[in-house]
């Protein structure tokens, strides 16, 4: 079944005629993804790999029935591209940019909230259901179709899971990036549920990392989960009070945000706690995956 992209997925480009928006709307539709309309203001008119672009988001949508959008812009117009995307009416929005500005993003997350919308990322690879659609840069090459749901704060991590997977022939129901940066659209709570009403995700992947306190709050929601998850935290050697990468990715002097306490509010929570991404393959097959 997979969450939030699939084969009923018509999406829509922003940025669809720059360099980025360009390559991945190419590789979106080789495998398979509806991608029904492009934005970018002043090139109404034009299309892209077969792909008409519109003015506006609104136009997009009226004229094609689109559900969801990806948002290839810099990440000083990410928000303008959120909040045209929700007043037209997409329901799923996914922001790919790095370093989109905290107060920013303090907007589109309350207004989605007040809209009713699902906003990923930004620092975001998207969303893939492999076999079925993808919306982000992600290389789907490496994914398989499966029962297993991923939701990753980190790209990089993200992907050398799926590849370990993958090879040892555990494949993924839905991959999300949650993203990096300092204010996600959606937490690993907020994602959470989705999975574990999917019937055909029969365990979850959690790959966190210092900073934050999405972790402890997934905790929390993981104690009454009826599917087993499996977590993995990144930056246990980070120094204290350094932003490592990631803009949310720091422990404060008081040690919050730590590996450390992260691990064990898991573990206490049921969580079986990964100490690389080449142990979980094996933790998924002690659960029978």
């Amino acid at each position: 079944m997979s969450i939030l992209v699939d084969g009923g997925t018509r999406l829509i480009v922003q940025g669809i005629t720059g360099r980025e928006g360009t390559f991945h709307t190419e590789q979106m539709l080789t495998y398979g993804t509806r991608v029904v309309a492009g934005v970018t203001p002043g090139k109404g008119g034009m299309s892209v790999h077969g792909v008409p672009v519109y003015d506006t988001v609104r136009e997009a949508a009226e004229a094609t029935g689109a559900n969801a959008s990806v948002v290839f812009v810099p990440a000083r117009f990410t928000a303008a591209g959120a909040y045209e995307a929700m007043e037209a009416g997409i329901p799923l929005i996914m922001t790919i940019a790095e370093h989109v500005p905290v107060h920013d993003m303090m907007g589109v997350y309350h207004t989605a909230r007040r809209l009713g919308a699902t906003v990923i990322g930004p620092n975001s690879f998207g969303v893939i259901s492999p076999g079925r659609a993808k919306a982000g840069f992600m290389a789907h090459a490496i994914f398989s179709p499966g029962p297993v749901g991923i939701l990753s704060r980190s790209a990089t991590n993200c992907y050398e899971t799926v590849y370990a997977m993958t090879r040892s022939g555990i494949g993924q129901s839905t991959c999300v990036g949650v993203g990096g940066d300092m204010i996600p659209g959606s937490t690993f709570v907020d994602l959470l549920p989705l999975l574990e009403s999917d019937p055909e995700t029969s365990a979850v992947v959690l790959i966190g990392e210092i900073g934050g306190g999405e972790e402890e709050l997934a905790a929390r929601y993981i104690v009454g989960m009826t599917k087993k998850v499996v977590a993995l935290i990144a930056g246990k050697n980070a120094p204290t009070g350094r932003s490592m990468g990631h803009a949310g990715a720091i422990v404060s002097a008081d040690g919050t945000g730590s590996a450390a306490r992260k691990e064990e509010l898991l573990r206490d929570a049921g969580a079986l706690i990964a100490q690389s991404t080449e142990d979980i393959p094996g933790l998924l097959r002690g659960l029978g995956i």
